[in-house]
């Protein structure tokens, strides 16, 4: 059947399965909408109050529900507008395909009202993208781009459409690029690297696994917890790969590096083996690189090659997918009882010091958890807030924690927590963030009142940059520039003004009595929680130091 370039998209889209998309309309994407406008009973489309909320809404889908979120956006601002959800995606390897129209072909490179080169812009940012100025060429490249997006170790692809490739016309026929890669052959050198890297565990008398966002993506959590029980071997997560191990588990010792328990940090420093599951050994982590485990074999375990020796020296390096790679492993795995080191793991453990009725963020975050569900899907802008959440939540299952980890983008969590909603409409969603995250991203309250977007917000006041003020107090002489934030916003009035509710709570029986409400609710709840501002997030490493030199509070 012949279509235009705009029906080819969407009939691409439907061939993929994409039934959500995100985006705002302009110019050089009217003929995309127009042809839109006949598609109402195949796809939901939401449009956000920026296109920066647009990414981050397709990004928080994709996180959520493990599928290519979609977004699209017009040229010149709109475009630009993407970028930092684009990056955002990429740092975490999340699979995105961002559409942007583009001026006509006849009029490319001379400056045109609202032209800009997006594909040159973010070839950093994107696993691939592309410019089309043929027809021809449509069906094939939005196929390849969702094949790039999903394939191997995912991210974020962008094609970049000139509006009168929008409106010519071609022939289409409803094909499905529908390649699959292999990665880790079952080849003799092959089979003697797992069974390398099995003699190697076998042999440790202090392993640790360090799990990192690979873990979720690859679905390796069930097999990953088999590896375990038969190995004995204890667990420490990225801010990326939590969720990836049930953190109620006795193996689990949590959240590892610049804000990591010091259990969990004591226990790489002091191991002999670090087996490596979907991590790439960022700074956040590993603190100076040369004190990072420094006795230890490394065993690591990634899809993407480049990663592998980027930043520590392995021992063994196995390429493929993840979930793959540990059920073969398995069988080649001695079960173990490694007490001793276990229980000395164990002794390293810091007494709580913290009161059930403090209104501390662990108390907060607990109270809300014991109402929300072990289900509920977590997702946070980027501060203290994000750290606490990380520490205290206890998330159990993959897919339950939605944040913003390799470029750490404030703004982040609004967007991506309606997007996560919309994925998931039967799972309870917490949107957890700070005064100064709050204040980026607040328009998209216009978006969750148009949509009738059931979340709950816990917003954590300190009336300050947190985490910055925390850095300013600890290694920049308590010299407090630029930190501090006034009381000019009332955050529950905003709230009323786009016809949602909100609360302030000073302490935790007010914060019982609100929960209350928030359990049997099906709609947007803003819970304002007002804290001291310098509370600080511990422990934590100093920057540039080895992350068993913790400040512990």
């Amino acid at each position: 059947m012949e279509l235009n370039g705009a029906q080819v998209v969407l009939e691409c889209l439907k061939n993929q399965g994409v039934d959500t998309i995100f985006g705002y309309p302009g110019g050089a994407v009217i003929p995309l909408y127009d042809a839109l406008y006949d598609q109402g009973q195949y796809f939901t489309h939401i449009r956000t109050a920026h296109e920066q909320g647009a990414v981050h809404g397709a990004d928080g889908y994709a996180r959520a529900t493990g599928k290519v979120g979609v977004c699209f956006a017009t040229s010149g601002p709109g475009a630009t507008n993407t970028v930092t959800g684009i990056a955002t995606a990429y740092m975490d390897s999340i699979p995105l395909v961002i559409i942007t129209g583009q001026v006509p072909t006849n009029i490319l490179g001379r400056d045109s009202f609202q032209e800009i080169d997006i594909t040159g812009i973010t070839v950093p940012i994107t696993k691939h993208n592309f410019l089309v100025n043929d027809i021809n060429e449509l069906q094939s490249v939005v196929n390849e781009a969702f094949y790039i997006a999903r394939e191997g170790r995912p991210g974020p692809v962008l094609i970049d459409i000139p509006k009168d490739v929008f409106l010519k016309r071609t022939d289409f026929h409803s094909v499905i690029l529908n390649k699959k890669e292999r990665y880790l052959n079952h080849n003799n050198e092959e089979e003697k690297l797992i069974k390398k890297a099995a003699k190697i565990i076998n042999q440790s008398k202090r392993p640790i696994v360090y799990g990192g966002g690979g873990i979720i993506t690859s679905e390796a959590s069930e097999c990953l917890a088999k590896l375990v029980d038969k190995s004995s071997i204890p667990v420490v997560n990225t801010l990326m790969g939590l969720g990836g191990f049930d953190r109620n588990k006795s193996l689990s010792l949590g959240l590892v590096g610049m804000h990591g328990f010091k259990e969990a940090n004591l226990a790489v420093t002091n191991s002999d083996l670090i087996i490596a599951l979907g991590a790439r050994f960022s700074d956040r982590v590993v603190g100076k690189v040369d004190k990072f485990a420094p006795g230890a074999k490394i065993i690591h375990i990634d899809i993407d090659v480049t990663e592998v020796g980027k930043n520590k020296d392995v021992e063994v390096s196995l390429i493929g997918d993840l979930k793959e790679i540990i059920n073969r492993l398995i069988t080649h795995v001695e079960e173990k009882n490694r007490t001793d080191w276990i229980d000395r793991i164990n002794s390293w453990k810091e007494h709580d010091k913290i009161t059930e009725r403090a209104f501390h963020p662990k108390n907060i975050l607990r109270q809300a958890k014991k109402v929300l569900g072990e289900d509920a899907l977590v997702i946070t802008d980027v501060g203290q807030h994000q750290m606490w959440s990380a520490q205290y939540w206890n998330f159990e299952k993959p897919r339950t924690f939605i944040s913003s980890g390799g470029l750490g983008t404030m703004g982040f969590g609004l967007g991506a927590a309606i997007g996560a909603k919309i994925g998931k409409p039967n799972v309870p969603v917490v949107h957890i963030s700070g005064d100064g995250s709050f204040r980026m991203n607040c328009n998209e309250l216009a978006t969750i009142s148009k949509y009738n977007v059931p979340i709950t917000t816990i917003l954590f006041n300190n009336s300050t940059l947190g985490m910055v003020r925390q850095w300013q107090r600890l290694f920049q002489n308590e010299r407090y520039s630029e930190t501090d934030i006034g009381n000019e916003v009332d955050y529950v009035k905003l709230v009323q003004a786009y016809g949602l509710k909100g609360y302030k709570v000073r302490n935790i029986l007010e914060l019982k009595e609100v929960l209350k409400e928030v359990k049997d609710a099906n709609e947007f709840i803003l819970i304002e929680c007002v804290i001291d501002k310098d509370q600080g997030v511990y422990p934590i490493v100093p920057p540039g130091k080895p992350i068993d030199n913790l400040i512990l509070d």
